[in-house]
Formats: structure tokens, C-alpha cells, sequence
């Protein structure tokens, strides 16, 4: 099932390792230049679209080359302005100030109402400002007085390194008496235009004599296949196989990213189309659109914005010539870090990958699955959560509670549901209510924390896996070679003990009869929340991890000699590390760099993919969000449901670059709070508590109620390996997959 679904991305893997060596100079490029970095509207996937903070930050922060994209409407009175839609009211709060304005209009044989900039001259702009057209993204923005700019204003104060004009609608314009032709021939005796799109043919063919192609290039955009081009009366589809008549008219041609990598109806990714290479044969150009971080792109990228970028740039087959996108910030850092990477490329940062319940991200959590395709991403250390079984078997599991990670509810076991005020659980099915034959009969599921904003993770592999054994665990891990270690967690160990379940001396036997205490190859790290936990291990020779799960703004002295008592590493959450409200970083701790000047690693937990889950300073992007964690707080490592993109990012080339540039900076802290209004400033919260010793201090566990166990006297935890084999014959087929 793992070849199956990540077929593409085995492909993009082995091309990046044989043919994109980081010392290959010459690009799969017509040109074989770097691709082009196009802003759309600036950084318009954070600023509202076209504003001059959005121009500005994508120059700040891009490629020194970067080209930005200018949408052009004209006025009533025939201005020129960078606006991203025919309808103001779209991204502007034209509807407050002229209420009365609405108008109807046949667009491309659609009839549209709006605001149009054909009735308004450009002083009549002078009131409205800018706000953010996409509603998933922040509005933060909006209350600042972002003005309607014009082209001139964005050549002469933004002052791009490249200017891109994209004409849309210009049949439109034509009939409402306004001459594109005539404004964008005025418009480039003053200022140098660097690209010019449209997608309709008649324009770029009155105006192609008119244009040196060395100085300015002409574009055919593709909109969608079955779309009509108003001015032949042609779909883009019969256009896509006339390449050599675009040729007469244009130096290349723009296209949604799916002509390039097509995506079925449950998006994944389909085969890739020959089009790029059909027109670099014809000497065309060609760019793609539609990028943006915070889109529901193919489960195929795992939510990895770079690993998309990478399937365009550098897959060993071909590249395209520019990428439009709303975050170049990210295709900036893919293309000067991430490209032309090999695999086996040394670590530039050191810092541990840790596994949240092996690959998470791509499988169901603490399966064979999980843990080999984490194993292959990159990963440093293996997790275990360890449940009990009602024959006191332990095994990997990320919740005590059945319902929450298996499908137990659609099985014959659904009837046993019950509850425990204990746990605060309402719909319980407890993993020590059955045994461990009957936990195997389940299926396990995946998790989609992310699940109420639609993203939801790999739903072929949605029940895929096997369940495992502490035991099975702990003997894959020990060989797979690539791992430095292996992480178990234990909680609730007090409840558990009140239940007749012992776990640490299911740990400690699990250890013992696999080797682990007999050799140091791999070292052992046991997690928990309770100290009284580690405690327990105190005399054993593994690194005990104390994970402070709430968020806290500082750390008394007194606390953290209380923690060095019990353990040597320390778990933070990471609001403990950078403080953010409303989803904006407002500040950052000292809690980091106090608990390494007395000796204790800092590890950080959880890093997701899926952009809700980061901060709206990191650009919607797990890579900056990584790197802020390393770089800028110095963090010892990174629990992550997604090691692959940790993996990557710690082989990235910029890490070695004496001098970085900001996409690949640590960001400002609160840096973005300056662009906002002081009615927009983030609502103040209750500041995070100040952890103390009490808070650390408990009673020793109690003992283990003698309660009878279940009747099964062959079992044991040396005795359950029933399915090791089928994890390393599921590690043997991946391997040999990547080699292949």
C-alpha cells in the first residue's frame, strides 16, 4: 500500500538522489537558469493582495531576482492599477464607501455584479483600501490604510528587481472604450516591463511587433482546459495542442499546475503530463500558477509545500521556467536550499528527530506502517506510547482509549463502551478491556488533528498497518541501523498500577529480554509527564525525558534543580518557547536557554504540517517554522508527526551559508504586529503560568493492585512477536522500492 499511494514520491525521490546533485549547476530549464520566483501581488498568502507591504515583504524575503506580478485594471479615466480581480469589491472596501455603486456586466459571456474600477476615475480610489480577498487567511491587515496602487507606483516606489504585468480582461476593457494596448505601449516608454501575460490571443498579437523579446517577454496564459479564449473562440484545451502558433505570438506560456502534475478526484497525483517538455522543444518557456501554501494541495506532499515545489523544479526529468506563487518566501528557499539535495547528503544542523508515534502524518500512528516509513524519512528516534492489553501485554498506542485511534466502534467489541471520570473520558473503550489477540483483530486508524479545516491525512492509507508489540518495537528498531535510538512513553502509570497493570516493570522486561540493557548502540530514552515516573528508572543508564505539556512563560531555579533530580532532558510545548496570540508570535521565552545552562536538552513538541497549525509568521510553511525553532532558539530537537520534512530541512544547503538570507532567517518576533492597526492588534490572553517546584513534585506510584489477570498462561511480552517479521519484510520492500 506504501508503494501504491507514494508511487509519485518514490519517483521525486530517486530523481532528487541520482540526478539533482547539489553540485549540478545547469538546470532542466530552457534556459538552464534557476527557475524564476513570480510574487503574485507580493507576499499576498499573508498582506492583501498587490498592497505595498506585500510588494516589499516579497522583495525582503525572495530570491534577489524575484519578478513581481501585477495584475492590471484600468480606471474609468484610463489609469493603470495593480488590483487582483475585475471586481474591487473582491479585495478592497470599495462596498463601504460607494454602497450605491453596484454594477452588472457580461464578463466572458457571464453576467457578474460588483464594483468595477471602469466606473470609478483613480481619485475616486482615494478612500479605499486594501483587505485580504482570500477568507481562510488572516484579516489582520485589513483595518491598516493599505492604498490602491498604480503601476507606476509599484515601479517607482516598490522598485522591483522584475515586473510582471498580467492583463486578464482586456476584451472587457475594449468595450467599455479603454485601450490596454494603447496604455501598456505608453505605460513602457517610462517604465522597463520584464513580462507581459495575457490569456487572450488577440492582445498579445497586436501588441507582440511593439516588444523587443530580449527586453520584454510575451506570455500565453492557459486558463482552465474546457474555458473558451474570448477572442478566437477556442478552448485553452485545443489551444494546449497548437503550441507552435502560440510560438508566433509569445516567448512562453503560463499554466495552472495541474496541465503539469494532473490530480485525480481524491487528490492524489497523477502521472505528469509531457507538457513541459513539449514546450521547451518548441522554445517556449513555461511557467506554472496557482501555488499557495495554505491550499489543500495533493496528499502526495504530505502538506510539505517544498516537496511540491521540488516536483516542478527538480524531478530529473524536467523543470518549468518560473513558479507564480502567493508565498515566495517558499519558493525562494526551495530553490537556493532544497533543490539538487541527495539523500544521503550529510545533516548541516545537529538536532534529534523524534517520531510522534512513528510518520504519523502519512499512517496510521503506531503501526508497522508508521514506523517504517519513518525509519525511511529520515528519522533519528522511534516512539513508543505504551498501553497496557487486559493480558498485560504492552504495546504501542497513542491513547489508552480505543475509540480515539482504532476502529473499534464499527467492530463487535462496540457494545463495551463505557465511561471513567478518572480520565475524563465520556466513550471509552480501554485498551485493558481486551487482550492483545482481540486489539490485532482491529484496524487501526489515522489521525486528522486538522480534520475541522478540512485537512485530513492520507485517506488510502486511512486504516493501513498493523498494530505492535513493545517487543516488536523494540527489536525493529534495534535493527534498523539508520536510528540512533528509541523513545517509550509512559503515562498514566498510577491509574494503570490501581488496575492491576504494572507497565515500568512491562518496560523494563520488554528492555531486558530484547537486548537493550546489553548494548549501547541505541540509546534509550522513557518520556513521561510524572516525574514519580521517571523516578523509577532513575538507576538505569537511559536518558529519562520529563515533558512539561502546558504552555508556561518561565521556569523557577528551584524547579529546575527539582528536574535534574529525575531527568536529564526536558519536553516544552511551543508556546513555551516562542508566546503567540491569535495565532501572531508576540514574544519569546527564556525557558529554552535556562534549562540548557543547567544541562538539560530542550526538545519541542509537535510539529505538523498542515499550516493551521503553525503561526501566521512562518508563511505557512513547516520548514520556516523548523528552522525558527533551530536556529533562532537553539532547541536540541523536534518532535514531529512529519520527520521527512525535518529530515530534509536539517540537509538543506542554506544552513551552511555564513551569511543567510531572510527567507531562510530566523523571523522577527512580533515583527508582523507592526503592520497592524491598533484595532487589529492580537487581544491580549492570560499570560501562560510560571512553572514552580510544586508542580513538579509528586508521590511516589502506587503499588499494583493484585488483581487477577486474564486467563492466558503462554502469554508474555517476549512471547508476542508475531508481527516482526511483517514489519521488516514491510522495511525490506520500501528499501528495495528507494533502491530500485
Amino acid at each position: 500500500m506504501w508503494n501504491l499511494w507514494c508511487l509519485s514520491c518514490l519517483v521525486l525521490l530517486f530523481a532528487i538522489d541520482v540526478v539533482g546533485q547539489r553540485f549540478q549547476t545547469k538546470w532542466l530549464t530552457l534556459s538552464g537558469d534557476a527557475p524564476l520566483v513570480i510574487a503574485r501581488g507580493g507576499v499576498s498568502g499573508l498582506f492583501p493582495d498587490s498592497s505595498y507591504e506585500a510588494y516589499t515583504m516579497a522583495m525582503e524575503t525572495s530570491l534577489p531576482n524575484v519578478i513581481s506580478w501585477c495584475d492590471v485594471q484600468l480606471t474609468k479615466d484610463g489609469v493603470g492599477i495593480c488590483f487582483p480581480d475585475l471586481k474591487l469589491d473582491n479585495a478592497s472596501d470599495i462596498d463601504v464607501h460607494y454602497k450605491n455603486n453596484k454594477s452588472e456586466y457580461l464578463v466572458n459571456r457571464v453576467l457578474i455584479q460588483g464594483w468595477f474600477s471602469v466606473d470609478f476615475n483613480f481619485n475616486d480610489l482615494a478612500p479605499v483600501t486594501l483587505r485580504q480577498g482570500v477568507y481562510i487567511r488572516t484579516e489582520k491587515f485589513d483595518g491598516t490604510k493599505y492604498r490602491i496602487l498604480t503601476v507606476q507606483d509599484v515601479a517607482n516606489q516598490v522598485k522591483p528587481p522584475g515586473l510582471w504585468l498580467n492583463i486578464q480582461h482586456d476584451n472587457f476593457f475594449t468595450q467599455h472604450n479603454l485601450s490596454m494596448r494603447s496604455y501598456i505601449i505608453s505605460l513602457s516608454k517610462n517604465v522597463l516591463i520584464n513580462y507581459i501575460s495575457s490569456p487572450e490571443v488577440t492582445f498579445l498579437t497586436s501588441i507582440v511587433a511593439r516588444f523587443n523579446p530580449r527586453v520584454t517577454k510575451l506570455v500565453f496564459r492557459f486558463l482552465g482546459q474546457d474555458d473558451v479564449e474570448p477572442s478566437i473562440n477556442q478552448t485553452y484545451g485545443f489551444l494546449l495542442n497548437n503550441l507552435t502558433f502560440i510560438k508566433t505570438f509569445a516567448s512562453g506560456i503560463l499554466v495552472p499546475k495541474s496541465y503539469i502534475w494532473p490530480v485525480d478526484n481524491s487528490h492524489y497525483l497523477q502521472p505528469y503530463t509531457s507538457l513541459v517538455l513539449d514546450a521547451h522543444k518548441e522554445g517556449l518557456e513555461i511557467f506554472a500558477s496557482e501555488f499557495a501554501n495554505d491550499v489543500h494541495f495533493p496528499y502526495n506532499f504530505s502538506y510539505d509545500p517544498t516537496f511540491e515545489y521540488l516536483s516542478f523544479i527538480d524531478n530529473g526529468v524536467f523543470s518549468v521556467d518560473g513558479v507564480l506563487s502567493d508565498f515566495p518566501v517558499t519558493a525562494s528557499a526551495t530553490i537556493d536550499c532544497f533543490a539538487h539535495l541527495n539523500k544521503n547528503d550529510k545533516p548541516r544542523e545537529k538536532f534529534l528527530i523524534i517520531t510522534s508515534e512513528g510518520a504519523s502524518g502519512d499512517y496510521p500512528g503506531c503501526t508497522d506502517m508508521a514506523y517504517t516509513k519513518a525509519v525511511s524519512d529520515g528519522a533519528d528516534v522511534l516512539d513508543c506510547p505504551v498501553q497496557m492489553t487486559k493480558d498485560g501485554i504492552p504495546f504501542c498506542l497513542g491513547s489508552i482509549n480505543l475509540v480515539d485511534k482504532t476502529t473499534i466502534l464499527q467492530s463487535p467489541f462496540s457494545n463495551i463502551t463505557n465511561t471513567d471520570p478518572v480520565l475524563n473520558i465520556i466513550t471509552g473503550i480501554f485498551t485493558f478491556n481486551l487482550n492483545w489477540d482481540e486489539i490485532k483483530s482491529l484496524k487501526p486508524a489515522i489521525s486528522s488533528p486538522w480534520s475541522g479545516f478540512g485537512l485530513y491525512r492520507n485517506p488510502k492509507a486511512i486504516n493501513d498497518g498493523s498494530f505492535v508489540s513493545l517487543v516488536d518495537f523494540l527489536i525493529y528498531a534495534k535493527s534498523a541501523t539508520t536510528l540512533s535510538g528509541v523513545m517509550i512513553r509512559i503515562e498514566k502509570a498510577d491509574y494503570l498500577a490501581n488496575q492491576g497493570f504494572g507497565v515500568i516493570a512491562a518496560v523494563v522486561e520488554a528492555l531486558r529480554n530484547t537486548g537493550y540493557n546489553n548494548q549501547t548502540s541505541k540509546k534509550v530514552m522513557i518520556q513521561s509527564k510524572d516525574s514519580s515516573v521517571l523516578k523509577e528508572f532513575k538507576k538505569r543508564s537511559y536518558e529519562l525525558v520529563y515533558m512539561i505539556d502546558d504552555n508556561i512563560r518561565d521556569i523557577e531555579s528551584a524547579t529546575i534543580s527539582e528536574i535534574k533530580s529525575f531527568a536529564s532532558s526536558v519536553i516544552l510545548t511551543k508556546n513555551s518557547v516562542f508566546r503567540s496570540e491569535d495565532d501572531f508570535l508576540v514574544g519569546k521565552t527564556d525557558v529554552v536557554q535556562k534549562l540548557q545552562s543547567s544541562n538539560l536538552s530542550v526538545y519541542v513538541q509537535r510539529f505538523n504540517n498542515e499550516f493551521v497549525s503553525q503561526a501566521w509568521d512562518f508563511f505557512s510553511d513547516s520548514s520556516v517554522e523548523i528552522n525558527n525553532y533551530i536556529v533562532g532558539a537553539g532547541i536540541d530537537g523536534v518532535i514531529t508527526d512529519f520527520p521527512r520534512t525535518a529530515a530534509t530541512y536539517r540537509r538543506n544547503r542554506c544552513l551552511g551559508y555564513k551569511h543567510r538570507s531572510l527567507y531562510f532567517s530566523p523571523v522577527e518576533t512580533g515583527g508582523l504586529l507592526q503592520f497592524m492597526s491598533r484595532q487589529s492588534l492580537p487581544p491580549a490572553e492570560p499570560p501562560s503560568p510560571i512553572l514552580t517546584e510544586s508542580d513538579v513534585v509528586e508521590p511516589p506510584l502506587p503499588p499494583v493492585a493484585k488483581i487477577t489477570p486474564a486467563s492466558n498462561a503462554d502469554a508474555s511480552p517476549i512471547a508476542q512477536s508475531s508481527v516482526v517479521a511483517g514489519v521488516l519484510t514491510c522495511c525490506l520492500t520500501i528499501l528495495l522500492a528507494d533502491l530500485s
